[in-house]
């Protein structure tokens, strides 16, 4: 079964996330900041992580620099859902490592194809 991690602060989006990835066959674990989701990440190694970027406490963006430090997280995607849609918010994701950049609103039927995309 394929992992997946939720870091969101919104607790509809993770909801609606958690339900459609479970769905789809998915494990899925859920932080709710960029801390807590460096702390699962200590004990799981998920195939993919949804990162939103602004959060309490640690930011996406912040949170994706700690898991780059990770070598045990080299293989993990990541995908940053954000409602920061400007350019330079996309590029500075994408330039961090990011696999994918989708803002808010979203369709889940595309980020879902976007996850198995990046997954295969």
């Amino acid at each position: 079964m394929k992992k997946i991690l939720i870091v969101d602060d919104e607790p509809n989006i993770i909801m609606s996330l958690e339900y459609t990835f479970k769905k789809n066959n998915f494990e899925v674990f859920i932080a709710r900041d960029g801390q807590e989701a460096l702390e699962i990440l200590k004990k799981q190694i998920p195939d993919v992580i949804i990162l939103d970027v602004m959060m309490p406490n640690v930011d996406g963006y912040a949170t994706l620099v700690e898991i780059n430090k990770e070598e045990k997280l080299k293989n993990c995607k990541v995908i940053f859902l954000s409602a920061k849609n400007k350019e330079s918010d996309i590029q500075k994701g994408l330039d961090l490592g990011a696999s994918a950049y989708m803002t808010k609103p979203f369709s889940l039927k595309k980020l879902v194809d976007k996850v198995k995309e990046i997954m295969f």
